[in-house]
Parts: structure tokens; C-alpha cells; sequence
């Protein structure tokens, strides 16, 4: 196979995972590197568990984290469908030719009979006893019509071999291999034969999942031997935990793509994240495009032990993203938020905007930083005690009297004309300009840390609330 030809085979099962992302990721990095294709293949022969909708959550996510394919059910391609459920009859034509060949056996236990199967260490397992069936048994009974499945006919002797791209050469004894089943009763393929047979017809040259499948991995090389066909380059990844005991999974919440961006987490934090669990990147650098990880991928970089996924470190992570937004586009992602926020119509959302965009990690942190506008109590007297400027109850007093006599008449009520009236009023008052700043922030707001200063605050409520609320604020203090 001379060209890198990587594919992504979800099931439609849910929600994204974040471990399924990341596998999509790297198979993409890992082609788009080599110049090569990135194939999306829907494997919903599970019918049982699939669910709906999932198909769509699938495309959706891809697109949202800048994962582009090259082939799949959308976009068509030379090796379709891409769907397994279309590739039925595919499947069936394979395991017949198995069948022929000694390589496969139809197998006609019932459930009692497999339930029944049990070893000496408890653990189930198929003993053959069809393998062994006449031509003219199997025949009969299936013009019969009796239930059967094709089963894989697994050798019992000896060791299987084959060399993985981050775990090195590994062994598996034979009789450790059980005889899977193929084709199921309801003529659908099974995940294990489906992949191999979809992958070859595919040309996927480098298969990439996680280690789980790497004990099964003799399986389908026995199926790529029993036809003839050449191995792929296999590429097993470690888990991603949630701690040193347990996987990051769907029961521990927040597994999930859509956990994260509607918590207000940016696709491409998401993604520069979960590329760092697993692969290391050469140098201390640790914020990349999608432009930068496919230049900087490595299977080399894989590593062979699991991660822990940190949600506060992805979450500082969002915050550099956050920072760097567009003004426009951090907006756009924002407004939702403010509209969940108390302020909802209130006030000016791009004044507020301005303000915190570098003060926040994740745009869900929104409400929580501008409701206090919304909540307005006057301040009781200790919350303007201030030992740096040397401010008590009796100086707020003073500042505020004269503020108000000052601002009531003011007309150039911007940001840069607020900035003039303080600085007024502090030489009148022979203050410092922090002492008017300090007062007038904690009377405008009742609160005692903002993400802005007095003349943000009061540019952001308006002269008639701004004064309504300093006058309350003073009365508090008589």
C-alpha cells in the first residue's frame, strides 16, 4: 500500500466520546501528514444499539473540531458505501468464500447450549462442536430453516505474531482465540469480521483504535491470511482516564464533545487538548492549530501508557483560546451566554464583552461574571474600608456626596469622559485617584471585585441608573 489511506469507523451510539475523538484526530493528522486520505465509515451493524440521531451528532462533531474527510457517506468516494448496514450483501459473499475454504463454519447452538459452556475458570467459551458437522448436515439444516451464525475456525495450536507501531512486536498463544462469530443470526457482520473485510476493500493502510483490540488483533490477521491479503499497519492507543483507576467514559459525565462546547468550551481547545493525551509533542510547546499538529504528529510521540484527563488543565487551555478570539467572533460565541446571564436586555453585551473576554476560561463562567449588575444592593459600610488608600465609611461619604453633586450635570458620559471626572474630583477632594475610583465602584456595583473599573461600570449602566445607584449607595452610609 503506497499511499497513507486512515479511517475513522465510530458506531452510532450516542454522543461523540472524547476517545473516539481523539482516534478520529490522530488518524487524521497521521494522513493529512503523509499526503494521504481520511476515511469516515459508519459501523451500525450493532442495530440493536444504535441510536437516533447519532449518524448526524457524528458528521457534526467532525465538522465543529476541523476534522475534514477525504471519503465517507456524504461525501462519496471510489470504495462505498460507507455505511455497513449497505454493505450486506459484501459481507455474506466473504464469509461463504471462508466457509469454502475451511476458514469459517455455520454453527447452529442455541443459546441453552452456549449458556451451558462453561470452563473450568468460569468463563465461557465455544468448543467447535459444529466445526465437525457433515456437508450434508449443515445442508439439511439449513434447508430446514434452522437459526445459525458462521463462526471463525481458529487455530489451537501454536502463536500468532504481529507487529504494532507503538507497542512493538507482540505475541498471542492460539488457544487463547475463541471462534468468534461472523455473520450473525440475523445475516448482519459482526464488528470483527465487518472491519476487516471493509478495510481491505478500502485500502486502509494504517488502522488506528484503541488497545483494547489488541489481543484481537490475530483474529483478523487470520481472516487477511485466509484470503490471501496483505496487513495493514496496525496503531494501538492507550486509554484516556479519568483518574489512575478508572476511563474517562459516559458515566462519568463530560465524556462527550457536546458536554464540553455547551459548557463553553472552543472546538479547537478541545482539540489541541485531546491531541496531548498520548501523543507527546517535541519542545515545551503546547497551544497548536490544526495546522501545526498535522506538521507536528508523530506515532513516535505515542505514548504506551494511559493519560488522565485534567479538566482544569483543557480549561486553562480554552482561556489562552478565548483570549486570542476575534472581538466579532468571541461575541457571537458569547451572546448566547449573556442571554442565559441576569442581564439578559439589560445592558450593552459588547460593552461587557470588552471587559471579560481575557477574564474568563470557558464562555459558561459568563452569567457568573456579569450578574452581580443585575443584583444591585448597596454596599454595607465595611465593604469600603480600604487600607491602601486609607478609605473608612466617612471618606466614601465625601466621595460620594461630591461625585454625585459632580456627575449629575455631566454630559460626556464615555469611558474617556468618566476617566476626566474622577480625576476632577479626586484633585477637588484632595484624594488620590484610586480613592474616587475604589468608592465609586463598590457604590455603583455593591459588590467588591468587578471586571471593570467605576467608569466601565457606570459607562455600562447609564447616567440615570449610574446616579440612582450612587445615591442609594450614599444613603446607605448616612
Amino acid at each position: 500500500m503506497d499511499r497513507v489511506r486512515t479511517r475513522f469507523a465510530p458506531s452510532p451510539t450516542g454522543f461523540m466520546h472524547i476517545g473516539n475523538l481523539r482516534t478520529a484526530l490522530y488518524c487524521y493528522l497521521f494522513a493529512k501528514q503523509n499526503g494521504g486520505d481520511f476515511i469516515l465509515r459508519i459501523e451500525d451493524t450493532d442495530v440493536e444499539r444504535t441510536v437516533e440521531g447519532a449518524i448526524d451528532i457524528i458528521y457534526q462533531t467532525l465538522k465543529e473540531s476541523n476534522i475534514k474527510v477525504d471519503e465517507g457517506p456524504l461525501q462519496g468516494g471510489e470504495y462505498g458505501p460507507y455505511v455497513q448496514t449497505q454493505r450486506k450483501d459484501i459481507y455474506m459473499k466473504y464469509a461463504l468464500e471462508l466457509v469454502e475454504k475451511g476458514a469459517a463454519y455455520y454453527c447452529f447452538c442455541d443459546k441453552e447450549r452456549l449458556d451451558s459452556l462453561v470452563g473450568e475458570n468460569g468463563i465461557k467459551r465455544y468448543d467447535k462442536h459444529c466445526l465437525h458437522l457433515s456437508k450434508e448436515e449443515v445442508a439439511m439444516r439449513l434447508a430446514r430453516g434452522d437459526k445459525w451464525v458462521i463462526r471463525q475456525n481458529m487455530p489451537t495450536e501454536g502463536v500468532s505474531e504481529f507487529d504494532d507501531l507503538v507497542f512493538g512486536h507482540v505475541t498471542i498463544p492460539n488457544n487463547e482465540l475463541e471462534d468468534q462469530i461472523l455473520i450473525k443470526s440475523d445475516g448482519l457482520p459482526t464488528y470483527n469480521f465487518a472491519n476487516v473485510i471493509d478495510d481491505h476493500l478500502m485500502k486502509i493502510s494504517h488502522v488506528m483504535r484503541g488497545n483494547e483490540y489488541l489481543s484481537s488483533t490475530p483474529k483478523y490477521n487470520l481472516l487477511y491470511d485466509a484470503f490471501g491479503w496483505e496487513h495493514p499497519q496496525y496503531v494501538h492507543l492507550t486509554p484516556i482516564m479519568k483518574d489512575a483507576q478508572r476511563k474517562l467514559s459516559k458515566r462519568h459525565g463530560d465524556a462527550n464533545f457536546n458536554d464540553f462546547t455547551e459548557k463553553g468550551y472552543l472546538p479547537e481547545a478541545i482539540i489541541n487538548y485531546i491531541a496531548l493525551l498520548g501523543w507527546s509533542p517535541k519542545g515545551e510547546e503546547e497551544k497548536f492549530s490544526m495546522d501545526e499538529l498535522i506538521e507536528k504528529f508523530s506515532i513516535s510521540g505515542l505514548s504506551r501508557s494511559s493519560s488522565i484527563f485534567d479538566e482544569a488543565k483543557m480549561k486553562w487551555l480554552n482561556g489562552e483560546y478565548i483570549k486570542e478570539l476575534d472581538f466579532d467572533r468571541f461575541m457571537d460565541l458569547a451572546t448566547p451566554f449573556f442571554e442565559k446571564s441576569k442581564v439578559k436586555g439589560l445592558y450593552d453585551y459588547r460593552k461587557l464583552g470588552v471587559l471579560i473576554q481575557s477574564r474568563i476560561e470557558i464562555l459558561s463562567e459568563i452569567p457568573e461574571k456579569v450578574d452581580f449588575l443585575a443584583e444591585f444592593t448597596p454596599a454595607n459600610r465595611d465593604m469600603y474600608f480600604n487600607k491602601k488608600f486609607k478609605i473608612d465609611d466617612n471618606l466614601a461619604k465625601v466621595v460620594l456626596e461630591k461625585s454625585i453633586e459632580e456627575l449629575k450635570d455631566y454630559d460626556n458620559w464615555t469611558i474617556d469622559g468618566l476617566h476626566e471626572a474622577i480625576a476632577k474630583i479626586s484633585e477637588e477632594l484632595e484624594v488620590k485617584p484610586g480613592v474616587t475610583y475604589t468608592v465609586l465602584r463598590i457604590a455603583l456595583t455593591g459588590v467588591m471585585v468587578t471586571p471593570g473599573g467605576s467608569p466601565e461600570m457606570a459607562d455600562i449602566l447609564g447616567k440615570e441608573e449610574s446616579l440612582k445607584r450612587l445615591n442609594e449607595s450614599l444613603k446607605s452610609l448616612l
